[in-house]
């Protein structure tokens, strides 16, 4: 097959790194950074903890569903313009949410942020699909870019908490705000345009690949991980720092604990696919995810809440949630290599959607001060995937 990639990006990998990886932390610190302060926000913001809840529940499905704009977006217009236009929507909304007190207002704006991360992931990913896909260095790419991701839970809830603690919960809006800005400055002059013509795909692509199977059994499997870690997120705030009365300080290395615990696995994720395949990985998770669930369910029927009822049955859960989203990709797109932008960003799309649906029902429908939300979403999904993959 011709290569059609203009070569026109010429850095070397750690200069590649220093222009990707920060687009890539921004869209994922939107949630992180922002945890700490979820239990203050109700009354910062005059609402409730429901309506908060949306906020990054919103956020969730914007930065998944927003992938399917951008992405085919990007084919015929370009990295770079989807670049700028999404580090742009993530400065402006985050500088005007800290600066709103009102609920209503703060809402779309989370909604413009999400929408502006979606279309960072697009531009970075896309980005590094054009320049290294036929190199020797686009596995060391995605695993360091992989990498740097795991480090954003441990460490994002714990910058948010100093800096709520010194400045206020606007200040974390700032802190978003700000390096997109910066970044934007950097990449004006120095983000070349790595769009090769005739990308972008057709539109039968769409249903071809959401009716394989495959595609769904491991798209969901994606999700029970993923939406695993959004709900514990979600919840964790309010179980905590409201029931048990951490501090956000306390709290952040708490919850660094499950990321950490994430952090050590991704370095044998790759050894232990090869050893058992992507299925094998798959149901393994989806075993530590059922287990970790009934560990929570014990916490939570004889103690009160803490860092061993709650916290340590999550550990469990986390090796399970690297297993799986080490190798669900491969599973889902492996018929689609034709399509893969399209099939990549359906991928992601789908899992977003299940995950902020699934997930906020679970929080809002159960007790979000508890953990009955997350025994409900690790358990019931990690045994739907197992059910969808026997059948596929």
């Amino acid at each position: 097959m011709t290569n059609l990639r203009p070569p026109r990006w010429t850095y070397g990998l750690p200069a590649s790194l220093m222009l990707l990886a920060p687009f890539n932390l921004l869209a994922s610190l939107g949630l992180d950074i922002y945890l700490p302060v979820v239990p203050d926000m109700p009354a910062a913001l005059a609402t409730t903890p429901t309506a908060i809840q949306l906020t990054l529940t919103l956020y969730m499905i914007v930065l998944g569903a927003g992938q399917v704009l951008f992405g085919p977006l990007s084919d015929r217009v370009g990295r770079r313009p989807v670049l700028i236009g999404g580090a742009l929507l993530f400065a402006l909304a985050s500088f005007a949410m800290a600066a709103t007190s009102s609920a209503p207002v703060f809402l779309v704006l989370r909604l413009i942020q999400g929408t502006g991360a979606a279309a960072l992931l697009v531009a970075v990913f896309a980005t590094v699909r054009d320049v290294y896909a036929d190199r020797a260095e686009s596995t060391t790419v995605y695993g360091l870019m992989n990498a740097a991701l795991a480090f954003v839970p441990a460490l994002g809830p714990i910058a948010g908490a100093v800096i709520a603690a010194g400045i206020g919960w606007r200040g974390v809006f700032l802190a978003l705000g700000l390096p997109a800005l910066l970044m934007l400055g950097v990449v004006l002059p120095a983000w070349p345009e790595t769009r090769a013509p005739g990308q972008a795909p057709p539109a039968a692509a769409f249903g071809a690949i959401l009716r394989s199977g495959a595609f769904l059994a491991y798209t969901l499997a994606f999700a029970a991980a993923m939406g695993t870690f959004f709900v514990f997120f979600s919840t964790a705030p309010r179980v905590l720092i409201g029931q048990a009365g951490m501090s956000a300080i306390g709290f952040s290395l708490a919850f660094a604990s499950v990321a950490a615990v994430m952090i050590a696995t991704t370095r044998h994720a790759g050894r232990l696919a090869v050893r058992w395949g992507v299925a094998g990985c798959v149901r393994r998770g989806m075993a530590l995810l059922m287990a970790g669930a009934g560990l929570l369910t014990l916490g939570q029927t004889v103690a009160a809440p803490s860092l061993w009822s709650f916290v340590l049955p999550m550990w469990p859960a986390a090796i399970g949630i690297v297993l799986t989203a080490s190798v669900t990709a491969n599973g889902a797109l492996r018929a689609f290599d034709h399509v893969a932008g399209t099939a990549v960003a359906l991928h992601f799309c789908v899992q977003s959607l299940i995950t902020g649906i699934a997930g906020t029902a679970a929080v809002l429908l159960l007790d979000g001060d508890t953990a009955w939300p997350l025994v409900a979403y690790a358990g019931g999904m990690a045994v739907v995937t197992l059910l969808a993959l026997r059948r596929t």
